[in-house]
């Protein structure tokens, strides 16, 4: 597949497909979640551990995981999602810990200018067509002296899974990530000047191609832009296991790497 042609499926994310994918992962999702906590704890070390009285906007929310780790740290905790699905979910687990919840667009923040002392959001950003955008928005619904906090995945993610489904067909079955350089265009862009980057590689191992994938598709994230929309066959599950192993350890686990970005901006 060319790079244009990737490039433009990436462009065209359809946002109602996405929130929709996570809204029926809603109610499993936190079983599935392990690297995504993993992510999210790293992220919240980079905050004070004590919160107490600041505004805390938590974008891209999910079940409310963090949600409730800002609320215990003395946050005054907003929550906003792009799944109704997954806002129901936090509420179930947040109740009254958060101030509010929102059904909100990265892209297009429903909130005034100056509304929150920090913007935290923890894999979210990677499902936004121009990382720019939302970091603008985050920056203007902060205040001044404010600090912006986001975990995002990188290229090279998964390339595990990928370089596997490429042996079997030419469709695409494992969504494409922005560069390292193409994070630092978008600080530029939105003016995000005075900020730090960790770039982790993160390796979680499975006993099959099989449970990486149930997990996937668990926590809602098998939306894929440009792959083909027919039903994958038993057989052509066994055929990936197959091409899967070839990555196995000594001690028969199979990797899934992830490159991870963790940012932190300070206004």
């Amino acid at each position: 597949m060319s790079q244009e042609v990737v490039v433009e499926n990436y462009n065209t994310v359809d946002k109602a497909a996405i929130a929709e994918a996570f809204g029926k992962a809603a109610k499993s999702y936190d079983r599935h979640a392990q690297f995504q906590r993993d992510v999210g704890y790293r992220l919240l070390e980079s905050l004070p551990s004590d919160l107490s009285g600041l505004s805390i906007l938590d974008l891209g929310c999910g079940t409310g995981y963090f949600s409730q780790q800002l609320a215990l740290r003395g946050a005054i905790v907003t929550c906003a999602d792009l799944s109704e699905g997954m806002l129901q979910q936090a509420k179930l687990r947040c109740g009254e810990q958060v101030s509010s919840y929102q059904q909100a667009d990265a892209e297009q923040l429903p909130f005034e200018n100056g509304t929150f002392d920090l913007v935290f959001s923890s894999l979210a950003l990677q499902w936004c067509d121009d990382l720019s955008y939302p970091l603008r928005e985050m920056k203007r619904v902060t205040k001044m002296r404010g600090k912006l906090a986001f975990s995002t995945l990188l290229d090279g993610s998964l390339h595990e899974l990928e370089k596997s489904w490429s042996e079997i067909d030419s469709y695409q079955h494992v969504n494409q990530f922005i560069s390292s350089n193409q994070v630092k265009i978008a600080l530029a862009q939105a003016s995000c000047h005075n900020h730090h980057l960790d770039l982790p590689s993160i390796t979680v191992w499975y006993d099959t191609a099989f449970e990486l994938m149930r997990d996937l598709k668990g926590i809602g994230a098998n939306h894929v832009s440009g792959r083909s929309h027919g039903l994958t066959s038993r057989r052509m599950l066994r055929l990936v296991e197959q091409e899967y192993r070839k990555f196995q350890n000594h001690q028969g686990f199979l990797p899934a790497t992830y490159q991870v970005c963790l940012g932190v901006i300070q206004l």
